[in-house]
């Protein structure tokens, strides 16, 4: 049976209200239970960091994951729906070090690894709860009670098996690499962990002079002077064209070598206005030029063994600034593999924490960031500095600490991506991606310039690497727990994070000695990109990961291409040949209004519990679907969750109408079918079913296609103009009116606006969970929750575009209408003589005769005419024509004594309904009415007098000098004063 909705929409309210009720009825648990025969549908969780509160970007995330899950479930599939968290690595990290004050590695051995490892465990439980209960709020139903978590003893076990099987393969192996590396964290950093920000460098061009050619030297440009010690040669493009120039000015002159298409540029730098060019010749030309080092020290230059100081060719090599590229394989990537293909050696002269060695004397023992000034005054003391300025320019930081990065040359552990690179583009390719640039623009492209996985990092708080070395070179991977117990120093039920599992050896098999572990941890990307198994804890347990695996759907951010969605296909090809999933859906982030990236340091933060206190997370979940595609980025406008507050609290008006007529005359809607009531059904509320089952379809489209935005837009204009603004206004007399003979009609109107706001309820249920369930179970829902309703299937013979297209010509006139009436000032509650309409053909007159009705109605007139084409509008001696796409209106703007009369009974209605508004009187309640007006007026509201009594429910109606009640007031009603005397009757 129907039950009356409260009056007002107290979002926050209901939804605690409603979250209540879900606990108490074991909602989710029974919703579950009632799919479990359906077609599997395995989801996985990307696993958010618990470093803090859930922010914007979090909260789109989960919300595009429920909406989902719901609607698959609700489609009849069996969702598998388990919640990760991401629990270890630099993020719990950085905020440990924060909370316990300490800044440094040096710091954090002193205190303890063990005590730091723990307190990391208790920070990162921590979160988890409170997150939980955060993701709760926004109204996501995952299973809560059984999530993955990387630090859980399983899920670390299937990590370990990952790496194991990477090494059977022959693709794990340790070597010698330049990779980025924060300085402040000393560890390995991934692509992935590298944000970008301004830097204010310096930008230098340095002399290196040529063996053999006095005077001339090769120009090279650098923004890092510190890397400068580790030159070791100078990269140009083989097939760009350099020039040997002699340049001059008013300081004299000097020849230099840089790219011909740059002399201008270097000239201007250099302070020259004229050159001449002594020879020009290709890249490859220059290969095995001979220059002396940059530094020297004591009388003696800094040599690199038997390596000699030359031009080397690269492609790399972009045609700007020189054209010439110092080349420093210690510190750079590319840099690195050059240096390889010529048999360099690489000179890193800096240690983890950024800091010179002894190996570089002149700066032995300061940070790099710090030197770039003293290398330049030594340099320039030697005459080799052409030219110094300072540049502000975009450079990578640390995600985590946000110091400055290096490339350092270090021994680190990887997997050999471009081994099995082939295998995954072709996953790719088979993979669905949403929307599909993303695998085939973005993934792909990633995939293609794929390099090798550091998956070790220097650190402290990870799923420890389970690698075991002896001193003799022998390597054993620990794939599973069990093995530990062959180890000396296990103890059965160990804590296998830092520092305890470093206590575990094994005998050497080769040559009798020990094998010590490795102390380095898994890059925390590697722990997400094995968590389509190692959710399951697989190998070990391999049942449930044989029912539900490969995942049908995954969705993150779109910087996963890089990050999440790559390390899975990388781990999952390495682990099984095959992407660990089968769909992939790319969203946008979620910015500040001004489209900036959100961030405390900024104090442009939005906080989506705050949103949710004040507006609700029905508001902020439909606001973020709406406003944006979901692969695009969104500029989160303040005003957007009002305004979707606006769309939701005006549907929730039109179930306070409904269910408060329907509670009081007792409808049922059991009771009532659209076989039952197919004869007494008016055009609009054929139209009104009609629009309600292309809405089904547009939505259910939608969301196939994964375009959520399109989803709620769809939604959002059947709730505000199709059903509020239109529908609603068009029954509202039928619900009203107490005569028995129309009782047959009244119900059809109460069965067409159930339908409409049943099956609204039905279609916003994923993405507003809370209202759609208050709305359901007073609207007489038939289960325990809206959750647990099959899908609305829209039905097509239910369609009629005919009739959609006549509804929709009405609309435009009364659209007409209003406008002009605005113009001439004219209210709407004052009625038009007439309007004539002239079509440009039968079809808009056979359309407005079919809804002629509905145009008196909406638009207030008492006569409409239909005209022939050329026909003009006979009898109307005051009216306008506007043209529109179907023909002409005509509107006849005369005020007879009729109209008058019946417009001032219209605003007395509206002043006296506002009165019992705020009399908070049932709208059942019966009243007397007592009005003093100017005689002439008094005149008219008595022609209209039964008319008025029966609108405000008035048992007595009278006009008098001195009106009395339980409420008076005095009103201006055009320019004219009416008291109005309310007095309640008892029900």
């Amino acid at each position: 049976m129907i039950k009356q909705v409260r009056a007002n929409y107290d979002a926050p309210t209901i939804e605690k209200e409603i979250q209540e009720f879900w606990v108490s009825e074991h909602a989710y648990e029974k919703t579950k239970e009632l799919r479990a025969g359906g077609e599997r549908f395995s989801f996985v969780d990307g696993p958010p960091y618990t470093t803090g509160a859930i922010h914007l970007g979090t909260a789109m995330n989960k919300t595009i994951k429920d909406i989902l899950i719901r609607y698959w479930r609700m489609r009849g599939f069996n969702v598998r729906d388990q919640p990760g968290f991401d629990m270890h690595g630099l993020p719990i990290e950085v905020q440990v070090e924060k909370k316990i004050g300490v800044h440094s590695k040096k710091e954090i051995e002193e205190i303890g690894i063990d005590k730091f490892v723990d307190t990391c465990k208790r920070f990162a439980l921590e979160l988890h709860s409170s997150m939980t209960e955060q993701f709760k709020r926004l109204g996501v139903w995952m299973d809560w009670e059984r999530p993955y978590r990387t630090l859980d003893l399983d899920f670390m076990e299937s990590a370990w098996w990952t790496v194991s099987r990477a090494y059977e393969r022959g693709l794990l192996a340790p070597a010698s690499r330049v990779v980025t590396w924060c300085p402040r964290c000393e560890t390995a950093l991934a692509n992935a962990e590298i944000e970008y920000g301004d830097e204010t460098d310096p930008s230098v061009m340095i002399r290196f002079p040529v063996r053999g050619e006095e005077g001339t030297s090769l120009l090279i440009w650098t923004t890092t002077p510190w890397t400068l010690p580790s030159n070791m040669a100078v990269a140009v493009h083989p097939d760009f064209a350099y020039a040997k120039v002699r340049m001059s000015g008013p300081k004299g002159s000097e020849t230099a070598i840089c790219a011909e298409s740059q002399i201008e540029y270097v000239m201007g730098k250099g302070g020259y206005d004229s050159h001449e060019v002594v020879y020009v010749m290709h890249g490859r030309e220059l290969e095995g030029m001979e220059y002396l080092p940059p530094f020297e020290i004591d009388g003696r230059f800094l040599e690199r063994g038997e390596w000699t100081y030359r031009v080397v060719l690269a492609d790399y090599v972009e045609q700007d600034n020189t054209g010439l590229v110092h080349t420093a394989p210690g510190f750079g990537p590319d840099d690195y593999e050059t240096g390889k293909r010529y048999g360099m050696s690489p000179f890193c002269p800096v240690g983890e924490s950024g800091r010179f060695t002894d190996e570089f004397p002149l700066m032995a023992g300061r940070k790099v960031k710090t030197v770039n000034e003293d290398i330049v005054k030594h340099l320039e003391d030697r005459g080799r500095v052409y030219s110094s300025e300072k540049i502000k320019h975009s450079y990578g930081h640390c995600w985590r600490c946000k110091s400055p990065i290096i490339y350092r040359n270090t021994r680190q552990w990887f997997i050999d991506v471009p081994a099995v690179k082939d295998r995954m583009l072709s996953e790719v390719d088979r993979v669905r991606w949403a929307p599909e640039w993303a695998g085939e623009s973005r993934e792909k492209n990633w995939v293609e310039g794929a390099r090798e996985w550091c998956i070790t990092r220097q650190r402290y708080w990870g799923i420890p690497l389970p690698v075991w070395e002896c001193g003799c070179g022998e390597v054993r991977v620990v794939g599973q727990y069990q093995e530990l117990e062959e180890g000396d120093g296990y103890t059965p039920g160990m804590d296998t994070h830092r520092p305890w599992i470093d206590g575990v050896t094994f005998p050497c098999p080769r040559c009798g000695g020990t094998m010590h572990r490795i102390p380095d941890v898994l890059d925390v990307w590697f722990d997400s990109g094995v968590a389509a198994w190692a959710q399951f804890g697989y190998p070990a347990e391999s049942e449930e990961m044989e029912r539900w695996w490969p995942a049908d759907f995954v969705v993150e951010a779109h910087d996963q291409t890089r990050g999440w969605f790559y390390t899975q296909l990388g781990a999952g090809v390495v682990s099984f040949d095959r992407a660990p999933y089968d769909e992939v859906m790319m969203h946008g982030w979620v910015l500040d209004p001004k489209g900036q990236k959100m961030s405390k340091s900024k104090g442009n933060v939005i906080e989506p519990l705050e949103i949710m206190e004040d507006l609700g997370a029905d508001s902020l979940r439909l606001y973020m679907m709406k406003a944006n595609a979901p692969w695009e980025d969104t500029a989160f406008q303040k005003e957007g969750p009002k305004n979707a507050r606006k769309t939701l609290n005006t549907y929730w008006n039109v179930v306070n109408f409904a269910s408060t007529y329907m509670n009081i005359d007792g409808y049922d809607p059991d009771a009532h079918s659209f076989a039952s009531m197919k004869g007494y059904l008016r055009e609009e509320d054929l139209w009104m079913i009609s629009r309600t089952e292309r809405m089904k379809k547009e939505v259910t489209e939608a969301l196939e296609a994964r375009e959520l935005h399109k989803a709620v837009r769809s939604l959002d204009g059947y709730i505000m103009e199709d059903l509020s603004r239109w529908y609603v206004k068009l029954i509202r007399d039928r619900t009203w009116t107490e005569d028995e003979d129309a009782e047959k009609d009244k119900n059809a109107s109460y069965f067409s606006l159930h339908y409409a706001i049943k099956n609204a309820a039905l279609a916003l249920a994923p993405f507003c969970p809370h209202i759609s369930e208050e709305v359901y179970l007073h609207m007489g829902g038939g289960l325990l929750s809206v959750h647990m309703e099959d899908w609305p299937a829209y039905d097509e013979s239910l369609m009629d575009e005919g009739l959609e297209h006549s509804m929709s010509l009405i609309q435009k006139i009364v659209e007409i209408v209003a406008a002009e009436r605005a113009k001439m000032g004219s209210k709407l509650r004052w009625p038009l003589l007439a309007a004539a309409v002239r079509g440009k053909d039968e079809s808009t007159n056979m359309s407005v005769g079919t809804f002629e009705h509905v145009l008196k109605q909406q638009g207030n007139i008492k006569n409409v005419m239909y005209l022939a084409p050329g026909e003009g509008p006979e009898g109307m001696s005051d009216f306008v024509s506007v043209e529109f796409d179907g023909g002409t209106v005509f509107i006849d703007f005369g005020v007879t004594p009729e109209i008058e009369a019946e417009g001032y009974a219209r605003e007395l209605i509206r002043r006296i309904q506002q009165m019992r508004k705020d009399m908070k009187l049932n709208v059942e309640q019966y009243i007397n009415c007592e009005v003093k007006a100017e005689p002439r007026l008094a005149e008219l509201f008595e022609t209209w007098k039964e008319h008025i009594s029966s609108e405000v429910r008035a048992r007595s109606l009278a006009f008098t000098d001195s009106p009395g009640g339980d409420e008076v007031r005095t009103w201006d009603v055009t320019g004219k004063d009416i008291v109005i005397g309310i007095s309640s009757l008892d029900l």
